[in-house]
């Protein structure tokens, strides 16, 4: 007999047997009290015909959507190890928070991590160790063309915009900057108060959809802008053409963390979806491209201006790099977000399958600018899962000048990777519009958390360096870095990605073979 049936028949026969049960014990009748509310639920989810788990178990069907309820956080509390969580794994959550809070971030008895497992990762040290003072990594962002050079720190706080975020967590973060230093990049919602308020150095990012520099049109604004960039705390333009975790798609704001005020800083309707289109409007080629960091340097006054983005084909990549050649136009800098990267909201699709990895998009993207004779007149920034100094230094071997992160800095503003970013519900006050839940974060607590949990980074990239034997972040290279490929296999990353020579892809008969196609294809006029 089914549940189904064996419910039905108890709708029957419980009630008569309650009955006859009063007859000889009045106060049997009680028991209506809680058969009365069960029978009544069991038989809706015997009527109703849009779950059929409910209709072929009535009442303890919906046991099973309370326990899946929860299941994120019984398999992060209880069942997930130190190493195998995702995106993030614990050890490293753990080591942020440890920071972040300035407790002990040592480990006892060893590493936990398998060493002699394929794809495992180390730098090498060297028996005459170097000491690196912190204030020898900063980097220089602005070519000759930029007349407002901005000196940054190698980690800096990745683009999250205020509406993804909450206006406590924004000015958790610029705060933070503001007291250890560094910059925060806007993300592409735009400049808010809560950006404005405690005068950290801005990165001010817009994309596709224009927010705060848009004209009623939806397009870009160029007298908006210039107010934008005019103001002291902007430091460096970020143009943002696509998004690691959602490359090709475009942004995503849920209308239920839509508020007035947000509306009113985007310039956009209430009530909808903030959908950024996939493209722009204020160019349409890569040569256009680099006119528009033209105009945009001189709408700055000579602010450093680049562009964000995941690799996608690298002929289009090298379109770029051939419009920068053609007009003489070079962007200060260039952000590469690995496909890794976080979000607020993305289709799954394109979270989990589209664009180039970081390590991947990094390599190309440093062999680009090499083989084409650009690559000392800009900069390269590196986003993607970066929590850790050995994360840091990883990516400044492959070829980045700086760091990104945005995972990192809400692990220190105390995000539990609850993954409800998306919802409105999100546990920490971090990622909601929720007033209640916004007010649970404290901005003078959590700042000085992100402003602890840079300063450690930093010191621990400067330990790693003077481990390693070099005496700032020029010396890093890729062959410092090792990786077992397979047993007893190891290759650096120079071996694994070997360096193409300075302006190797302009002359034909020096041109490898494996790029030539895509230098062939790649066109200044077009994408």
């Amino acid at each position: 007999m089914t549940v189904r049936k064996m419910f039905l028949l108890a709708v029957v026969v419980v009630p008569v047997a309650v009955v006859l049960w009063a007859q000889v014990w009045p106060a049997a009748w009680w028991l209506f009290v809680v058969i009365g509310p069960i029978a009544l639920l069991g038989l809706y989810d015997v009527l109703q015909t849009k779950r059929s788990i409910l209709r072929l178990y009535p009442v303890i069907g919906h046991f099973r959507y309370w326990l899946e309820s929860f299941r994120v956080e019984i398999q992060q509390y209880f069942i997930e190890s130190d190493l195998n969580g995702v995106p993030i794994p614990r050890e490293f959550r753990a080591l942020v928070y440890q920071r972040a809070k300035g407790q002990k971030d040592t480990r006892p008895f060893g590493t936990i991590m398998e060493v002699n497992q394929d794809g495992y990762e180390w730098i090498n040290h060297s028996v005459a160790p170097t000491h690196v003072e912190q204030q020898d990594l900063l980097v220089k962002f602005g070519g000759t063309d930029c007349q407002q050079p901005y000196y940054a720190k190698p980690l800096n706080i990745s683009a999250m915009s205020y509406g993804s975020l909450s206006k406590n967590a924004i000015e958790a973060l610029n705060l933070g900057a503001k007291m250890g230093g560094f910059a925060h990049n806007t993300g592409e919602g735009g400049i808010s108060p809560y950006h404005l308020k405690h005068g950290g150095d801005l990165i001010f990012q817009f994309g596709t959809g224009y927010f705060g520099c848009r004209n009623s049109n939806g397009d870009f604004d160029a007298q908006l802008f210039k107010q934008k960039a005019a103001l002291e705390q902007v430091k460096m333009i970020e143009i943002k053409l696509s998004q690691g975790a959602k490359p090709g798609h475009g942004g995503i704001l849920p209308a239920v963390k839509l508020t007035t005020e947000i509306a009113e800083i985007r310039h956009v309707e209430m009530g909808k979806d903030v959908l950024s289109p996939p493209n722009h409007t204020a160019f349409n080629s890569p040569k256009e491209l680099m006119l528009f960091v033209q105009e945009l340097r001189q709408l700055s006054e000579g602010k450093p201006v680049g562009f964000k983005m995941c690799l996608g084909k690298r002929s289009e990549f090298l379109a770029i790099c051939k419009a920068m050649i053609e007009t003489g136009i070079k962007p200060d800098f260039i952000t590469i977000d690995g496909s890794e990267g976080g979000t607020g909201a993305a289709p799954i699709e394109f979270t989990n399958s589209v664009g180039t990895p970081l390590k991947d998009a990094l390599i190309t993207v440093n062999n680009a600018l090499i083989g084409a004779g650009l690559r000392e007149d800009i900069k390269v920034i590196a986003a993607g899962k970066i929590v850790s100094a050995f994360h840091l230094i990883k990516a400044l071997a492959l070829g980045a000048d700086a760091v990104n992160s945005a995972r990192g800095m809400m692990f220190a503003l105390g995000c539990i990777q609850s993954r409800a970013c998306n919802t409105d519900h999100c546990p920490t006050g971090i990622a909601t519009q929720d007033p209640a839940r916004v007010t649970a974060l404290v901005v003078s607590d959590k700042s000085q958390r992100v402003a602890r949990y840079h300063q450690q980074m930093m010191k621990n990239l400067a330990e790693l360096l003077g481990a390693a034997g070099l005496k700032s972040l020029a010396d890093l290279k890729p062959a410092h870095i090792n990786h077992r490929l397979q047993g007893t296999i190891v290759r650096t990353f120079e071996d694994m990605f070997p360096t193409l020579e300075p302006g190797v892809l302009l002359d034909a008969s020096k041109r490898p073979t494996d790029w030539n196609a895509d230098w062939q294809a790649a066109r200044a006029d077009c994408w």
